[in-house]
């Protein structure tokens, strides 16, 4: 929730819930909503960020401290839940939420993406640039994108059966660090990135040397205690990267992935669509969850309002919500819904702005699946 010690007295400011009748008003209009609840407190981020560290040194401790391949992957487990928490805190600074300092943003920013070996610069034109600025527009935004019909049939049968693996519920991570972190983010190729930045590879070049001391640290305490190399490396490196490969894909899937969410290939309809706020997803956990990770399922209000910092997203959604009644997507989490949700979102219909499986045939439950929306 927003610190407490952030809060000043709220502007006064016309607070009627929109009815089902009215058209939605402009995103400037609507962000204008979040003015009270937008605070960013350099403090309580750099608290954060030294926080979560602290967290995962702790894991890598007991990696390697720590007998038996059973603990040592559990220290691994949490140590890449961990690197997704830093993950979305580079996030934010990406996004110049975290602080109100730019170029504070920017170091804060390489500094939480180093673990998840994350190229800053290349993260913020593909994200911010391309995803936000084009949420769901075909052929512009590319994370998750759906094929057509005719698109998945025009594939490679090795093509297709990556496709069939990514789309299956078991593959978000596979999806994640090859299309995303591989392809557009480690020395892309032209094709990928056709922009071609000194600051790219710089970045490219600072994430590999720490890859590269990461493993190295492992290996040289291998020799120093005595330990095997590969468990270390295994529950040390490779277990954590993948952990965080699968959280972030899975997150990434589900924030934009749902039979009430449409994408465009007209840009004129998607502009229409007024994409920040139909083109995501709020997903809910119990048990505090989504404070888990960091608040980034409160995802609607981060795509009116980019600038909104993590700390800050509970109250912004939720105001949204009030506001918005019946315009956002609010989906309680089930693996139930969850299974529908992989099952009957394989393909795209983009004429009929529909869902379909491999064979093209739409959803037989088409609209909302499990779960209530409000």
């Amino acid at each position: 929730m927003c610190p407490l010690f952030l809060y000043r007295p709220a502007i006064r400011m016309h607070q009627i819930p929109l009815s089902s009748g009215e058209p939605l008003p402009h995103r400037k209009v609507i962000r204008s909503w979040l003015v009270p609840i937008n605070k960013r407190s350099t403090p309580y981020a750099i608290t954060l960020l030294v926080f979560d560290y602290l967290l995962l040194a702790a894991a890598f401790a007991g990696v390697i401290a720590l007998h038996g391949a059973v603990v040592k992957t559990a220290c691994g487990l949490a140590a890449g839940f961990v690197i997704g928490r830093l993950f979305i805190i580079g996030h934010d600074a990406c996004h110049q939420s975290l602080t109100r300092r730019r170029t504070l943003n920017k170091w804060l920013g390489r500094i939480a993406f180093l673990p998840s070996l994350t190229p800053y610069s290349l993260w913020d034109v593909g994200h911010n640039v391309v995803h936000h600025g084009y949420t769901n527009l075909k052929g512009v935004d590319f994370v998750w994108s759906p094929l057509s019909l005719e698109e998945f049939r025009a594939l490679s049968p090795g093509r297709r059966l990556l496709e069939r693996i990514c789309r299956s519920g078991w593959g978000p991570g596979l999806y994640y660090l090859v299309e995303i972190w591989w392809r557009r983010m480690m020395f892309p190729s032209r094709k990928a990135m056709p922009t071609r930045r000194r600051i790219f590879m710089l970045d490219c070049a600072l994430v590999s040397v720490f890859g590269l001391a990461w493993i190295g640290a492992l290996v040289a305490t291998s020799h120093i205690t005595g330990q095997v190399i590969g468990l270390l490396l295994v529950t040390g490196f490779a277990v954590p990267f993948l952990v965080w490969g699968t959280m972030m894909g899975f997150v990434v899937y589900v924030h934009h992935t749902h039979q009430e969410v449409a994408w465009y290939t007209d840009r004129a309809e998607w502009a229409r669509s007024q994409p920040f706020v139909s083109t995501t997803v709020h997903l809910t956990f119990p048990y505090r969850v989504g404070a888990l990770l960091h608040h980034i399922m409160e995802h609607t209000a981060h795509h009116v309002d980019m600038s909104v910092p993590l700390y800050c997203l509970v109250e912004a959604q939720r105001r949204l919500e009030t506001l918005l009644p019946g315009r956002i997507i609010v989906q309680p989490f089930s693996w139930r819904w969850y299974r529908d949700t992989v099952r009957h979102c394989k393909l795209y219909d983009f004429a009929a702005h529909a869902w379909t499986g491999f064979d093209g045939r739409p959803s037989p439950c088409e609209g909302r699946l499990t779960g209530d929306l409000h």
